[in-house]
């Protein structure tokens, strides 16, 4: 592998700009291990072949015009109130941010694999890596390979950082797309009750794990789920549901007893422009689902769980929150040393273990950038997936792009193994195929909103 590029400029004894790190990079610095990578790994399929020194040069670029993503954790005596971000201007010593591994057999594989495993650190600046690699699939064409530290950067953060190194190596607008139309939701709005919010959710049945820490990942080429006109359910409430009852299924056929789900979604309402706020800026909230419910929507009442879901994601996103939640927010209050905290959100996190949400979904919806880069073609392929940790284990992450459903499935290795990974697949495009066929609720929705 060749690193693209020499070492950065350092600010030559300038006094460094600290940003606090916000509550969600405070909880998730704390709650970082070793065997669990805290790595977004974005995948983006080219025609052609980008310059690898013009693409380090769009980058870099890249970088310099979101300076909030030129960031390293900046040191500190064990006893401070807060971490803080260092903006270091440009990256830090020694970093090439691109690298061009060798053109052989398996180097794609191999790169996802290093995507997965290989968190880039805090201590040193940028926490992002990009890698260029041949797509044996198409002859001439290449994969890029981002790899970001989740506690710096979340997933629609770092696809406007590649957005913007499209835009300066093709020489074409990155400027988003306009958002899809939306009206305002019929009286069946309302939100629909759920399973006690003191109901341990049910877990993802262990299944045949490989053993080694880490994460495995599987990505799919889907085609994108229609959205009636008149629908009351959008397509990621198609998503949820299709990942509820992918759960139901597998749960079943492993022996265990069926109960609630809830489902983690990330709630983003950041803009898409240049001028997009860099970190981790998404919300999350709980969409829960009944045992009863999903027993019955296996039996074919797929539709009445589609209206439900799209009333309690309207409900949900309708409700201001902390990103965290309000009790997260208390926790990371800098009234004690961080250390204190970080023992705190540990102990915190093991108790809360078995009230952990059932499973994360991530649906970006249509990516709204070109990813235009020049002589190398625009983007056709977009896939995204998010860490996974125990006791959750699983991650469904979604981007439509190209008039594609770009699906990536990742999973703790100590829960699901490979085979694993390939019989949750299927189960998830059976029953999405099935809400394909669900009748229509309430009206209300516009055709073709990818969320």
């Amino acid at each position: 592998m060749t690193a693209v590029g020499g070492a950065a400029r350092s600010l030559g004894g300038a006094r460094p700009v600290l940003v606090p790190f916000p509550v969600v990079d405070e909880v998730e610095r704390h709650c970082l291990r070793a065997e669990e990578p805290e790595s977004i790994h974005i995948e983006l399929r080219l025609p052609g072949r980008p310059d690898p020194v013009r693409l380090q040069q769009a980058f870099t670029g890249a970088l310099g015009r979101h300076p909030r993503a030129l960031v390293r954790q900046a040191p500190g005596p064990w006893y401070r109130r807060r971490y803080f971000w260092e903006l270091t201007g440009e990256p830090g010593p020694g970093v090439d941010v691109v690298t061009v591994p060798a053109p052989e057999p398996g180097a794609l594989e191999r790169a996802r694999e290093r995507s997965l495993a290989s968190v880039p650190p805090l201590t040193v600046s940028p926490p992002v890596r990009l890698e260029l690699v041949d797509d044996p699939e198409r002859p001439g064409g290449t994969a890029l390979f981002l790899t970001v530290n989740h506690t710096a950067l979340d997933g629609p953060a770092s696809l406007r950082l590649l957005a913007t190194a499209a835009e300066l190596y093709g020489g074409r607008s990155s400027a988003p797309a306009a958002p899809p139309t939306r009206t305002a939701p019929g009286e069946g709005a309302a939100g629909a009750p759920g399973p006690s919010p003191w109901a341990r959710p049910a877990r993802v049945a262990q299944g045949s794990p490989s053993g080694g820490p880490g994460n495995g990942l599987l990505v799919a080429d889907l085609a994108v789920p229609r959205r009636p006109p008149g629908a009351a359910y959008t397509v990621n409430d198609r998503l949820l549901v299709a990942t509820a009852l992918m759960i139901a299924d597998w749960n079943r056929a492993h022996g265990a007893p069926p109960g609630p789900m809830r489902i983690t979604m990330p709630v983003d309402d950041r803009p898409r422009g240049a001028d997009m706020p860099m970190g981790n800026g998404t919300r999350l909230v709980q969409v829960p689902f009944t045992a009863a419910e999903l027993a019955s929507a296996g039996r074919g009442a797929v539709g009445e769980l589609l209206n439900r879901t799209a009333a309690r994601t309207r409900a949900l996103k309708a409700v201001p929150r902390p990103q965290l939640g309000y009790g997260v927010a208390l926790l990371a209050a800098p009234v004690v040393p961080v250390a204190w905290r970080a023992v705190a959100a540990r102990a915190l996190r093991r108790a809360a273990g078995p009230w952990t949400s059932t499973v994360l979904l991530s649906n970006i919806g249509r990516v709204p950038y070109a990813l235009d880069f020049g002589d190398a073609g625009r983007a056709d392929a977009v896939w995204f997936s998010a860490p996974t940790r125990m006791p959750r284990g699983l991650s469904v992450t979604t981007a439509s792009s190209a008039g594609r459903l770009h699906l990536a499935l990742r999973w703790s290795r100590a829960l699901l193994g490979r085979e694993d990974g390939a019989k949750l697949l299927a189960l998830f495009e059976r029953h999405l195929d099935a809400t394909e066929n669900a009748t229509t609720g309430y009206g209300g929705a516009t055709e073709g909103d990818p969320r």
